[in-house]
């Protein structure tokens, strides 16, 4: 069965978009998709990176274990919330430690807002950043806008039925991504 890592990548209090990604693995393990778990920047409380971990002569264990789990992980979903346009600095923190975990890592966005966007503006710069990485970008997107009226703190939507229709294809693409990646790795 293929593993998924979800990535939380808010570390600010009261994150709206971490109740995202609890959402993501309680779907994900519901429906037997995959095995999954989240993966937690605000609970790693990284530093800023002075260099990439492939060139870090003495890296942390958290560091260690954080690109442990992205490197064993056949997929990943991004969940990120958008501040003012961007993404947070946890996540661009993150995704410049590591290099060689990405290449060619399915990887699937989920951009969060309290807006009506949903965080849309996010996923073009993303996108690029993670292209720049080589790594493989889904192509479907999952914007949650309004998500503080979606998702109790739990994780456990407002909706069930019409946030898992919004959801489904999003996860069936990332499945489809994380399959041929697999078939092609084999070759």
């Amino acid at each position: 069965m293929p593993h998924i890592a979800i990535i939380s990548s808010s570390v600010r209090t009261d994150r709206v978009s971490h109740r995202v990604a609890l959402f993501f693995k309680n779907y994900i393990d519901e429906h037997e998709i995959a095995t999954s778990e989240i993966v937690d920047l605000k609970a790693y409380n990284f530093p800023v990176f002075e260099e990439r971990l492939s060139h870090q002569p003495y890296p942390l264990p958290e560091v260690l274990d954080f690109a442990e789990k992205i490197k064993k992980a056949d997929g990943v979903v991004i969940v990120t919330p958008e501040y003012n346009g961007g993404y947070p600095a946890s996540l661009k923190n993150v995704v410049d430690l590591l290099y060689d975990e990405w290449r060619r890592k399915p990887i699937a966005i989920s951009t969060v807002s309290n807006g009506v966007f949903g965080g849309s503006q996010v996923i073009t710069a993303l996108q690029f950043i993670l292209f720049k990485m080589k790594a493989w970008v889904v192509p479907a997107m999952c914007p949650m806008p309004k998500a503080h009226e979606l998702f109790d703190a739990a994780g456990i939507p407002a909706d069930k039925e019409a946030i898992e229709k919004r959801v489904e294809p999003f996860v069936k693409e990332l499945m489809w991504c994380i399959e041929a990646n697999r078939k092609m790795e084999t070759k």
